[in-house]
């Protein structure tokens, strides 16, 4: 009786449900996991592009995790208000966060994010660790070229000597100096900058012999050297490579967070001048921008122009300081009820920023 009963409502069963089943469910469940083996199929296959999004704001005049961005000590420094925004880029692509097809499909339907290919930011047979070495150095970089420039600006002497950080092989330096000489001169004039040398050779004809005076572990050396034609400007080369050592007065320290490469470098740069001199430098107002700074105060491009003026929209800014060499991108995207203002130096900067907090920021360059 129990197994003609079993067998009886078996039947039924597998006739009506499918086992217990609904015909429609089960067409559903199977529909349901070939969508997730897809989906996981899709996120184990990789796309060779790199795909910028807008990343968070970051007040160079607050704090990181509670501790300052900006702190100094051995000098007086005076009270700021408003806000200098970095703002940042979310990245994704190379070794270290490749996208999969899954991210690139996503990604089209963002009208934030910009798809473009891995290697625009990626070098090949490059590993994830040194992409992260490199971010690393160009943050530090960057954050002693803004103490440099924003002391500078602020009339304060900062000591700098420069020395051979490369030397090119077969170049007529090749001969002569080695890493770690400090150069003093060149044919008599004093290397009191970085920029000193470029601008001593470009005067002098190729094929001429200069005079080098270096210091090499402490003992002084006259080198005569033949240049060669600079075949990328106008002058001479030696073939070495100047790398510029400072001595700064007191001690600046940039806390930055867990953020990399160098397109920080002018807002760095504006926040420790906005300390160092009285008064409040924004006048309250909230600004945000972005560029890399050079030791002569020149601001450079930096790469997601578009996302970052997003996020600095997004963080409440209204005002965007953009190099003048990412006009060109920036044209076209700008957030509605962002103000933004085409800058090419430190000194230009300053005086926006000045321009705006004084309520004359009217007819300043835009992009």
């Amino acid at each position: 009786m129990t197994t003609s009963y079993d067998a009886r409502d078996a039947g039924r069963a597998g006739n009506s449900r499918l086992g217990g089943l609904r015909p429609r469910t089960v067409v559903w469940l199977v529909f349901a996991v070939v969508v997730v083996l897809a989906v996981a199929a899709l996120n184990l296959i990789h796309v060779p592009v790199a795909i910028l999004r807008p990343g968070p704001a970051q007040n160079t005049l607050g704090a990181v995790d509670g501790k300052p961005v900006i702190s100094i000590s051995g000098h007086p420094t005076y009270p700021t208000s408003g806000s200098l925004d970095f703002t940042t880029v979310s990245l994704a692509g190379g070794p270290q966060y490749p996208v999969s097809v899954w991210e690139w499909a996503i990604a089209h339907l963002n009208s934030n994010a910009q798809i473009v290919p891995a290697d625009e930011y990626f070098p090949k047979n490059v590993t994830s660790k040194q992409v992260q070495q490199q971010d690393t150095t160009d943050m530090a970089d960057s954050q002693q070229t803004a103490q440099v420039v924003a002391l500078r600006q602020a009339d304060i002497q900062v000591p700098e000597t420069v020395s051979v950080g490369l030397v090119s092989p077969g170049s007529p330096a090749a001969k002569y100096l080695k890493v770690g000489d400090v150069v003093r001169s060149i044919n008599g004039t004093a290397l009191a900058r970085l920029a000193t040398a470029r601008a001593v050779l470009d005067k002098v004809s190729p094929g001429s012999t200069v005079t080098v005076q270096v210091t090499r572990a402490g003992t002084p050396l006259t080198l005569r050297i033949k240049t060669e034609k600079n075949t990328q400007g106008s002058g001479s080369l030696l073939g070495f490579y100047p790398v510029p050592n400072y001595t700064l007065p007191f001690k600046v320290d940039v806390n930055a967070g867990d953020v990399g490469g160098p397109s920080a470098g002018n807002m760095f740069t504006l926040a420790i001048y906005d300390k160092l001199t009285p008064g409040s430098l924004t006048g309250g107002k909230r600004f945000a921008g972005t560029g890399t700074i050079s030791e002569d105060g020149s601001v450079g491009p930096i790469g997601g122009i578009r996302q970052k003026m997003v996020g600095a929209h997004d963080s409440g800014a209204t005002y965007f300081l953009a190099p003048a060499s990412d006009c060109n991108e920036a044209h076209g995207h700008i957030p509605s009820g962002l103000t933004v203002i085409r800058i090419s130096s430190f000194a230009q900067a300053v005086a926006a920023v000045e321009k705006v907090a004084a309520g004359q920021g009217a007819g300043l360059p835009s992009c």
